[in-house]
This record gives C-alpha cells, structure tokens and sequence, in this order.
C-alpha cells in the first residue's frame, strides 16, 4: 500500500463511483461469509472462494499477459503469497465469523494498513514510520483494544473471556491476526512489480487454491457434507465470483486510473457496508463500545493516509 501523501492523482465521478462500489462489494464478503459459514465448514468455504475466483480470473485472463509463462517461472512465490494473502486470512476471518458478526469482522480486519505499515517499516528501506503514520497506527490500535474489549485483559485477571456477554476471545483476534497476514502480503507483494495485475491475482489464487485442498479434504472431508441450503450456495458463488473475482478486477481497474494512493481510501468504506448489511439482513447491531472501536480504527487509518493532515498544514 502506497502511504505518500504527494501529489495523488485526481479522482473522477467515475473512479470515485467505482471505489464506493468497491466498498461495498467488500463490506458484502463478510456478509456472504457469515451467511455461508454457518453451513459450509471455514477451510472448504476458503476452498470454494478461491478455487471459483482462480476459474473466473483464469478465464478472463485467457492466456494473456504471459499469465502461463510466469506462473511457470515464479510459482514458488505465488505459493507464498496465496498462503498468507489468501489461505490463511481467509481461513481465520471464517473461523472468526463462526462466532462473530459480519460488522465486527469488518472493522477488525479495517487493521490492515496499520499492521502493513508497522510490518513495512522493519523489513523495507523505502516505507519508514513518519510522525503521521504513527500516530494514525496508535489510534488504530487504539480503536482495536476497545473492539476487544475487556477480554483481553481476561488471561491477567482470571475472568472469563466472555464474560461481558459478547463473543469468545479468540473469534475476536482470529480477524486481527488475519490482518497482520495481510500486512506481511503486502510488503512482500511489491517483489511483484512489472507483473500485469490481473496475472498476480490469478496466480496467488490459483496457488492458494492447490494449499487449501488438502486441508479442506483433511478437516472436513467435503465429499460427505450435505449439500447446503439455496441461500449459502448464492453466498459462497457471490463471495468467489463477486467479492474475490470481479473485486480484483475492479480494484486494478481503479488503480490504474487513480493510483495506489486513492484505491486505498477504499479501507475506510468497507466496514460501514458490512455493517449496513448485517444490520440489514442479519439483525446484528454495534455496541456503544463497538461504535467508539470503529470511529477510533476509521480515524487512525484517514490520520494514516495522510492527506487529510497535509490538507490541514496547507490552510
């Protein structure tokens, strides 16, 4: 993720039409995930995503941009990169949304640019923390301690972990450490520079796809599972072809026409449409807790795009 706060490119109606779409598209995977998580088991449901996603892509794709020469070439990293942009991510968000609602799962994983920058600054030259970047992460994390709430002082002071009421420990941080993956992906995606877009998303799902068949098979031996309901069927084909799929597309599609810089902004729309759509078809609601954790995240992460401050300074 690109942090500069120099010079972004403009954004059109267009581009910006296409980035809320983008948001919700993206608010909408933790929807259909909490749909389909309650019928499909997580590491098949990570299956299907990515193995339905890597079908589409490949086809649109349709042997353009050297896609076959250079997953040939260089099929050892986009192993790497499907573990921990793809396999592992995903498998904890569902792990986490067998216990947690859509809305939630959304801001926790909202932590993504935070982890990336904190992770980048250790192992990159060229991405350093500036005085902005840490103070949007601290009130990121900030924002997320609340989220956690007081189960995370759980193991210090002998309470139970769900004693407020609210979801176990574990299904809370399940999200947050699928964001520190994320982090890790994206520093260690930009070793992929001057590969057409569309070749990495195909290539990493493709290999994500070929990581999670055997956990699938081994965890849940999906052969004997019996066939979901019509309603998790639609949620798994819109999480793969709509949110994972097409969400690629468009979200290179916005890049090229704005930039790394602007495309980020859609972090800040994501978790009020998955929070708009468990509210909505879900019954889920926000505690005032939960409230104050998403204003504090969303805050830490316009403090960290820096634009906002840099528009600031200049008044």
């Amino acid at each position: 993720m690109d942090n500069s706060v120099t010079a972004p490119a403009r954004m059109s109606a267009q581009t910006w039409a296409l980035l809320a779409l983008l948001g919700m598209i993206w608010g909408g995977s933790f929807f259909f995930a909490r749909v389909a998580v309650g019928h499909v088991p997580p590491a098949t449901l990570v299956l299907l995503r990515v193995g339905i996603a890597a079908l589409a892509l490949h086809i649109y794709v349709a042997g353009r941009l050297g896609i076959y020469q250079t997953l040939r070439a260089r099929w050892r990293e986009f192993l790497l990169l499907g573990l921990i942009n793809n396999a592992v991510p995903h498998m904890l968000i569902f792990l986490g949304q067998t216990q947690i609602g859509a809305g939630l799962a959304s801001i926790l994983n909202a932590t993504t640019p935070i982890f990336t920058v904190l992770i980048a600054n250790q192992l990159t030259a060229d991405e350093k923390l500036s005085s902005e970047k840490i103070a949007g992460c601290l009130i990121g994390l900030v924002g997320t301690a609340v989220l956690i709430g007081p189960r995370a002082l759980a193991p210090f002071t002998g309470a139970a972990s769900s004693g407020d009421g609210g979801p176990p420990l574990w299904a809370v941080l399940l999200p947050v450490l699928a964001a520190v993956s994320y982090g890790f992906a994206a520093t260690y995606g930009k070793r992929f520079r001057g590969t057409a877009p569309p070749v990495i998303a195909a290539g990493q799902l493709t290999a994500s796809t070929l990581l999670m068949l055997p956990v699938s098979f081994a965890l849940d031996t999906p052969w004997q599972l019996a066939l979901p309901p019509l309603p998790a069927i639609l949620a798994v084909l819109a999480l793969a072809l709509v949110s994972t799929a097409y969400g690629y597309i468009l979200f290179f599609r916005i890049m090229a026409a704005a930039g790394a810089t602007n495309t980020s902004l859609v972090t800040l729309l994501v978790p009020p449409s998955a929070i708009i759509a468990g509210m909505l078809f879900l019954g889920e609601t926000l505690t005032p807790l939960g409230i104050l954790g998403m204003v504090l995240v969303l805050f830490g992460l316009v403090v960290l795009d820096g634009r906002a401050v840099a528009y600031l300074r200049s008044r």
